[in-house]
């Protein structure tokens, strides 16, 4: 169907009933929900319709139906944008990351559409194509699977909080915490405390792992201090206490510090910071006496009754930056790419001596 014919065949549908939602008259006509959705930004230019989320109304109808209060957007690049956001977790980490981008949408006249993939790759690639059949400009995304496929759809893409992972994501904008810095942050406090025999405990299965254990190590080969441990670095997996994927690592970890092998830790996430203060103080260890604690990602680490101290990401500065970044490249579709590393933080408190 020519483009023209369905732009009749949109305004035809909502003379009749007001309003359509996109993805069901795509369905209706046999086009993908893109190009209905293209169709209604064309008319919505011509001041024609008046978009909204997810499908379009007629600017009368959307009138009687506002808010009174409410003004309707101008034609073109004045209008609210709608920007989908697709999370794996909306707990822990993410509501500062999700406060951040809610924040600078509203700035910027856009709204925020969020949804929580639940670490499921599967469902995260649903939960993408659904917002972008009801209409989306732009998508920011953190992945859980490959991340290829973002390159080819139809509206902008930013990934959030994940580094590129390989050449064919070279295309895609992409917004994340400097994670190796952080843990080079940690080191270097530590070792200017006069710590020299250094452990990293984390979980390796978490995304940025990887990440923390390059910044540990190359903090600690620039500090000239010596690994404590045949290997310093001890990986609690994906398990919590009371499994041996936890315990052993763990307790290597509790019998070279008793035997003064290892005088300061840095732990990640913030939850197991906490699990390994309680284990230390129940071996009668002294913190930051006989050993000191860094905490990575802030969540929780100040509440402890040794307060922690601990690396904090800018999670709220990624959230907005990534906005930015969006709505610069919907506005400028072929301006140069952007890699954005955002600087954590190290907030020092009673646990490294502070």
């Amino acid at each position: 169907m020519h483009a023209e014919h369905r732009h009749q065949a949109i305004l035809r549908r909502l003379r009749e009933e007001g309003s359509l939602r996109v993805s069901d008259f795509a369905a209706e006509l046999g086009v993908s929900p893109v190009t209905v959705r293209r169709d209604v930004e064309v008319l919505a230019d011509r001041g024609l319709v008046a978009r909204v989320h997810g499908g379009a109304m007629l600017p009368e109808t959307w009138a009687e139906t506002a808010p009174a209060d409410a003004v309707p957007a101008p034609p073109g690049r004045g209008r609210e944008r709608v920007i989908g956001l697709v999370v794996p977790s909306a707990d822990y980490y993410y509501p500062e990351v999700i406060k951040g981008a809610r924040e600078a949408a509203a700035a910027r006249n856009a709204r925020l559409v969020l949804d929580i993939s639940g670490y499921d790759a599967a469902e995260e690639r649903a939960q993408v194509e659904r917002m972008i059949g009801d209409g989306v400009d732009g998508l920011l995304v953190v992945p859980t699977g490959p991340r290829g496929w973002y390159e080819h759809l139809p509206v902008p893409v930013v990934i959030v909080e994940r580094r590129p992972e390989s050449d064919e994501t070279a295309g895609i904008d992409h917004v994340v915490s400097d994670h190796v810095h952080g843990a080079r942050l940690a080191v270097r406090h530590l070792a200017e405390a006069g710590r020299t025999r250094l452990a990293l405990l984390v979980r390796g299965t978490s995304p940025t792992a990887r990440w923390i254990v390059e910044g540990f190590d190359a903090g600690v080969r620039a500090a000239g201090l010596d690994a404590p441990l045949p290997g310093s670095v001890l990986d609690t997996g994906d398990a919590g206490p009371g499994s041996p994927e936890y315990d052993e690592p763990v307790e290597e970890l509790l019998d070279a510090v008793a035997a003064g092998r290892v005088d300061a830790v840095v732990a990640h996430p913030d939850n197991h910071a906490l699990a390994l203060l309680r284990r230390l103080r129940a071996r009668s260890v002294q913190v930051p006496g006989d050993v000191a604690i860094v905490a990575y990602d802030d969540e929780v680490a100040g509440l402890a009754d040794v307060p922690l101290t601990a690396v904090a990401p800018a999670k709220h500065e990624v959230g907005a930056s990534a906005v930015e970044l969006l709505i610069r490249r919907i506005d400028q579709p072929d301006a140069p790419r952007h890699r954005l590393f955002v600087l954590p933080r190290l907030r020092v408190r009673a646990s490294s001596g502070g």
